[in-house]
């Protein structure tokens, strides 16, 4: 006889783990599927990951810079296991902690370790990790499922031995010269942060730009501070093959409007977008509906086409970071627990590119707002002109700031130290419909990164063309 819950959350990730609590609170009784490591992906192979290897990386470049500030400079001697060992400690700190959470802290939770699959509606089997399986019936279901790395249809990809970024993390030995094919927020990320670790880095892209959704003056700054650290870039590549020879050197084909570019490397890195966790769920036995990608489509309060199955995080498409997911939670526990719906349509994005410097992103860029035909002004203002930078010696990047007929600001990019933080400040400003001479005006503390919001403002006019 199947085992029956009130409800599934299938994946346990930045959604599922928060959800499962509140509906256990609020006294429903819960099942938590998971197929692999509990926590999602930020915590096992996005954010807490590479952010705790980009933290080591910023310490080999301010051992290599430090003649800058007056203290004898030092190459430094990077012991990569070790690099490697602090990463998987915090992670399993992170892993410790959901399970705790979800199994000791809060009861009416059950969490099962195998993969779930619709067999009807209402009816889930679940093949458990030691081989045995389950049969539920549950009336609410929330599929949390996440992504996994998109694998390009490239000649003799299946015949070397290349990373997606899950395999890179895990890697004992120090990349020689790393090849990226994919110049998005991954692959800088994960560029910049081994080429301080002392490889050399190569990244290709398809399209004429890094960062395809940013304005193109955003790309070019990020591209330049970054080929000022010894990153190589080829840009407008179509990748059509690769191979590997008997000493084990990679050599990815490429077309250009340069010509043929064979670039040599010891490691591939494909960092070329995302594909969902969506094809093994059965989706097709309870009529929820895909795209053509695999993402699964839903409403705005994250409902499916079938009755009482919902859809989370990455998996149902749209921008994939952790805090939309958690915004995802959010919606449906407000809704379902609170019986207050809001749309998760409408809501901002605010978003951080974590190179050094910073790129943070909220609103709209340029571009589009150019193509949406609004009315707006642009100010733009180097990092270097702030009292802060001068002083810390970190002076690359600039802001940019847009605003639209009623002085409001419309959305701005930050490239430059703390550039997250300083967009969320702009954020603020966009909620509270704050017009831009209150920021300009403002009493802010000196010697701040802030106080760029007293200046940026001095350069707004009105778009070349």
């Amino acid at each position: 006889m199947p085992t029956s819950y009130d409800v599934l959350i299938i994946g346990s990730g930045q959604a599922g783990n928060p959800l499962a609590v509140a509906l256990a609170e609020a006294g429903r009784k819960v099942v938590l599927v998971e197929e692999n490591h509990l926590g999602g992906s930020c915590i096992n192979y996005g954010c807490s990951p590479t952010k705790a290897l980009l933290a080591s990386a910023e310490r080999a470049h301010q051992l290599r810079t430090a003649a800058d500030y007056g203290i004898a400079a030092t190459e430094p001697q990077v012991d990569f296991r070790a690099v490697i060992a602090r990463k998987d400690a915090i992670i399993k700190k992170s892993r410790a902690g959901v399970r705790s959470n979800l199994t000791q802290e809060h009861e009416g939770i059950t969490v099962l370790h195998g993969h779930a699959a619709f067999t009807g509606p209402r009816a889930v089997r679940v093949a458990l990790a030691g081989g045995e399986t389950e049969e539920l019936r549950v009336p609410l279901v929330f599929i949390n499922t996440g992504t996994r790395a998109a694998v390009p249809e490239l000649a003799g990809l299946q015949d070397v031995p290349y990373l997606t970024t899950t395999e890179l993390l895990d890697l004992q030995e120090l990349p020689e010269h790393l090849l990226i094919l994919g110049g998005g927020y991954i692959g800088l990320e994960f560029g910049q942060m081994f080429r301080r670790f002392g490889s050399r880095v190569t990244i290709i892209e398809s399209n004429k730009n890094l960062l395809e959704h940013e304005d193109a003056d955003v790309c070019q700054a990020m591209q330049e501070l970054l080929e000022a650290e010894g990153i190589e870039f080829v840009l407008g590549a179509e990748a059509h093959h690769v191979s590997r020879n008997a000493e084990g050197v990679l050599t990815l084909s490429a077309r250009t409007k340069a010509g043929e570019r064979r670039l040599r490397g010891t490691h591939l890195l494909v960092a070329t977008g995302r594909v969902p966790n969506s094809d093994k769920l059965g989706l097709d036995t309870i009529g929820v509906k895909t795209d053509e990608k695999g993402y699964i489509q839903v409403n705005s309060r994250l409902e499916t086409a079938a009755k009482g199955v919902y859809a989370l995080g990455d998996v149902h498409g749209g921008p994939q970071f952790t805090h939309i997911s958690y915004d995802d939670y959010r919606v449906v526990r407000d809704g379902i627990v609170h019986r207050k719906w809001r749309s998760a349509k409408q809501r901002p994005l605010p978003y951080t590119v974590f190179t050094d410097p910073q790129l943070g992103r909220i609103g709209l860029s340029e571009d589009q707002a150019r193509e949406q035909g609004i009315d707006y002004r642009v100010a733009t203002m180097p990092v270097r002109t702030i009292g802060r930078a001068r002083e810390t010696g970190r002076t690359l990047g600039f802001w940019k700031v847009l605003v639209d007929g009623q002085d409001r600001v419309l959305g701005a990019a930050i490239l430059g130290p703390e550039g997250g933080e300083i967009m969320m400040m702009f954020q603020l400003v966009m909620m509270g419909k704050l017009k831009y001479p209150q920021l300009r005006n403002m009493v802010i503390a000196h010697p701040t990164w802030a106080e760029g919001l007293n200046n940026v403002f001095t350069k707004l006019q009105k778009p070349n063309g």
